[in-house]
This record gives structure tokens, C-alpha cells and sequence, in this order.
């Protein structure tokens, strides 16, 4: 086995290789702006470390979000890319499961990123294996009961500290973190996700309504 695992879903852009025991090799780089830029020479740096050829991959991990509609799908498309090119599965990972996987925070905790507009990104965990609440978008204020008395990770619960005042790193999910929890599932005959986005919610960019039409005379 050996995963090709990526996420774009937060503003780190995150690769790893990962040989079905342990990481072979990873790179991350947090920069909101430019993951269509950064991905696939990450991809390149992580191959060269590793003394490996791509065509060596025999599968494709993506974090599926939920994240932005825009770095999203750089990492979904890549992957799926990959997938089509090299005839391998592509596998679909929750990007919160990565992070709770990442913090091993003992016994119940919540995993919270930042989805810009004053919102978070969050799920409820009962351990790093486990997940009990569906991923959902709220404004940190609204959901102040549901996540009182536990701890928190992520860059969210690490924005609003009055919601999550026990909040810890690390911030963004790291790809060898994924690789890991994917491989750790399918070692066990678990199913994973289908590598399809989840955004939670519409893209900033929307068709202008009650545009002029303008028809040939």
C-alpha cells in the first residue's frame, strides 16, 4: 500500500505519502489564497523526498471538507485526477475526522474550523476514532450549549475562545493525519467516504440576479 494523501479544505495545503504502516513523507503550507499555486509542487516535494515516482501510488486519499467551495475542489479535483491517470480508488476522508484523529484529545471533544463570515465548521467527537454528530456550519454564538464543558481543536474554536475558552492545536488538518485514520479504515475492511465535496452551504460566488438581458433586434 501506499496512499497519496492531500486536503485543501482549510488554508493549509497538505500532502503526505503514507506506505500502510507509517508516513513516508509530508509537506504542509498555510496559505489561503494560493492552493491552485501550491498543490502539485507539494505533491512533487513529497514524491522527491520520498525517492518514489508517482506511478508508484496505489491510492488516493482527499479530505472532502467541509471547507470552502473555492480551495475545496483544487484538492477534489486533483485527487480525482490522480485517480483517472493512475487507474487507482480515491478515497474520501471528513476533514474534522482528520483533525480529531491528528489532536487524540481523550475522552469527549470538539473539532471546530473556520469557515469564514463568523462561522465555524464543527462536529462533536467521542474520541479520536469517533465521531457523534453530523458536520454542520453555525455561528460560534449559536451553538455555546452544545459544545460547553468540552475540549475544543481547530483554528475555529481557536478564533472565538468565549465558545470554546479550552481550545488547542493544531489549527488545520495535516495530510499524514488523514493518510493515517484512511488507512488505519481500510486495514479494518471499513468503507470510506466518496470523494465528493462537502460545502454545507452555497458558494460565495453567485449569478447576479435580476441582470439585464440584452436580445439581438
Amino acid at each position: 500500500m501506499l496512499l497519496l494523501a492531500v486536503d485543501t479544505a482549510t488554508p493549509a495545503v497538505t500532502v503526505a505519502l503514507h506506505d500502510g504502516s507509517s508516513v513516508v513523507a509530508e509537506s504542509s503550507q498555510v496559505d489561503a489564497r494560493r492552493h491552485g499555486e501550491l498543490l502539485l509542487p507539494a505533491v512533487d516535494r513529497v514524491l522527491q523526498e520520498a525517492g518514489l515516482k508517482l506511478d508508484a501510488v496505489t491510492g488516493i486519499v482527499v479530505g472532502v471538507g467541509p471547507g470552502p467551495y473555492t480551495g475545496l475542489r483544487v484538492g477534489l479535483m486533483t485527487a480525482d485526477t490522480f485517480g483517472l491517470a493512475l487507474d487507482v480508488p480515491v478515497h474520501g476522508v471528513c476533514t474534522l475526522d482528520g483533525l480529531a484523529f491528528e489532536a487524540q484529545v481523550e475522552g469527549p471533544f470538539v473539532v471546530a474550523t473556520d469557515a469564514r463570515r463568523k462561522e465555524v465548521y464543527w462536529a462533536r467527537y467521542e474520541n479520536p476514532r469517533t465521531r457523534v454528530t453530523e458536520a454542520a456550519v453555525d455561528r460560534p454564538a449559536d451553538i455555546a450549549e452544545q459544545v460547553a464543558g468540552v475540549p475544543a481543536v481547530g483554528a475555529g474554536a481557536l478564533l472565538y475562545p468565549e465558545v470554546f475558552p479550552d481550545a488547542h492545536a493544531p489549527e488545520h488538518v495535516s495530510a499524514a493525519a488523514l493518510a493515517a485514520l484512511a488507512a488505519e479504515k481500510l486495514a479494518a475492511g471499513e468503507e470510506l467516504l466518496e470523494p465528493r465535496p462537502l460545502y454545507l452551504r452555497r458558494p460565495d460566488a453567485q449569478v447576479p440576479k435580476n441582470y439585464k438581458v440584452v436580445t439581438p433586434q
